[in-house]
């Protein structure tokens, strides 16, 4: 490794990085999605798994998701 490069701390390195990436074209992009691991998820998605489940279009839903997981493959 270069001099240079073993005495930057690492909030440096991270913003050479990310300076290389910008003279690159690229731009940095922060999403935020659903945190899956909360209770407040799990449960909301048993519930509306039991309301898809208990329609009387369940068997018409579950051949169209498996039509697309065909198509995925």
């Amino acid at each position: 490794m270069e001099d240079s490069k073993e005495n930057l701390t690492g909030a440096q390195r991270v913003q050479r990085h990310r300076e290389r990436l910008r003279a690159e074209g690229m731009r940095p992009v922060q999403l935020w999605v659903v945190d899956v691991r909360t209770p407040d998820f799990v449960r909301d998605a048993s519930d509306q798994a039991a309301v898809v489940a208990a329609s009387s279009y369940a068997d018409d839903d579950q051949a169209f998701i498996d039509a697309l997981s065909d198509e995925a493959l």
